[in-house]
């Protein structure tokens, strides 16, 4: 298997080379072109109906496609629907930790599950992430471009959950508030309010070592500077 990815940061493409016999699977809809040598098959995420509701509540499609080189060697470009980048990651035994929505298509041996809780969430101690594990190609995809951040063993650093995309499985992190940590129930009130204000709310802060990936925009951020320009339904 080899792969390009073209037209980066902003309107990436990746082209993947496929032998006789090899497969990808990609989200629902990454697909924009391939040859007519590859045949594809549509699964639920997961392995299941149970997997695939998990994976939906990891931000994922319900369902993943499997291409494969069936009739010959082929290729297959594949592309996320945002503006943005796309980074390619040679997985070999380790772990990555992705953030939902970035995951745009890897090696069918990837084993990938999903982490996280409410519970989790609200007492600050993680995310719903994507876990993937195993060894082979990963694509993920951004809005806006891929800045990576490599980080010493101890050191730590903070990144806004918008502008997350991934990392690496040796990196530990927690969630907090913008403002950082709070006593009492009138303190996390407090901060709650501080945290809204700046704009900036909920934060993850990661310790290394390891690499941790960040988009350098943010859909919802875009989408609401949109806003104002949009029709609006009239009354009556």
């Amino acid at each position: 298997m080899r792969y390009k990815i073209l037209y980066e940061p902003a309107f990436s493409l990746a082209l993947v080379e496929l032998a006789r016999g090899e497969q990808i699977m990609a989200e629902s809809g990454a697909m924009v072109s391939m040859s007519p040598t590859i045949r594809l098959q549509a699964a639920a995420s997961g392995g299941g109906f149970f997997g695939a509701v998990k994976s939906a509540m990891g931000g994922e499609s319900l369902f993943r496609t499997t291409f494969t080189a069936e009739e010959g060697p082929g290729e297959i470009t594949l592309a996320p629907s945002a503006m943005g980048d796309v980074m390619a990651v040679e997985l070999s035994g380790s772990r990555f930790y992705v953030q939902p929505g970035s995951y745009l298509a890897g090696h069918p041996g990837l084993n990938i599950g999903v982490q996280g809780s409410m519970r989790a969430m609200l007492s600050g101690e993680g995310l719903f992430l994507l876990t993937v594990e195993g060894s082979g190609l990963l694509l993920l995809s951004s809005f806006g471009a891929i800045h990576a951040r490599q980080l010493a063993p101890g050191e730590e650093y903070i990144v806004d959950t918008g502008h997350i995309v991934a990392f690496e499985g040796s990196v530990q992190y927690r969630l907090e508030k913008a403002t950082g940590k709070t006593q009492g129930v009138g303190g996390f009130l407090k901060g709650m309010v501080q945290s809204a204000l700046s704009g900036e709310g909920f934060v993850c802060r990661y310790r290394g070592p390891g690499t941790i990936y960040m988009q350098t925009r943010q859909l919802p951020g875009f989408a609401r500077q949109l806003l104002p320009f949009l029709p609006r339904p009239s009354g009556g």
